[in-house]
């Protein structure tokens, strides 16, 4: 038996392992990822979305948005712990320079299950207020 091996060690989201079903992928820091480049939610329809968290400083954001106002559950992620995000729950995820995260979802998550809730202005702020909160540098 042969043991796959994958690296991921540019920038960004890169899905590397999908098999009929399921997907592996990993996300690295890039400019996009940091709160204050951070102008939107995503939602995925049809799966939930795992992460765990390889190394750095990453905070796992999950919203309800109901009348164009959100309410945010965030929590800075540990080495070692699974988080999930159900299936329909908006969410993202604010990582600091040098963080990796890898995420397991249905397959070909990323090809079109997603939807986007753009962020106001004064909305981006609030994300930023409440990331600061945990981070207590923004």
């Amino acid at each position: 038996m042969i043991t796959e091996r994958y690296i991921h060690e540019k920038e960004g989201y890169y899905p590397f392992l999908i098999r009929e079903g399921w997907q592996v992928a990993q996300l690295n820091y890039e400019e996009a990822s940091s709160p204050e480049n951070i102008k939107r939610l995503d939602v995925h329809h049809q799966t939930d979305e795992a992460f765990l968290l390889i190394s750095g400083k990453a905070i796992l954001v999950s919203a309800n948005i109901e009348d164009d106002h959100i309410t945010y559950d965030m929590e800075e992620m540990k080495e070692g712990i699974t988080y999930n995000i159900p299936v329909n729950v908006w969410h993202t995820i604010a990582l600091q320079e040098g963080a990796k995260v890898l995420i397991i979802e249905k397959d070909n998550t990323h090809l079109g299950d997603f939807e986007f809730y753009d962020f106001s202005e004064s909305q981006h702020q609030l994300f930023l207020n409440e990331i600061g909160k945990i981070w207590k540098k923004i």
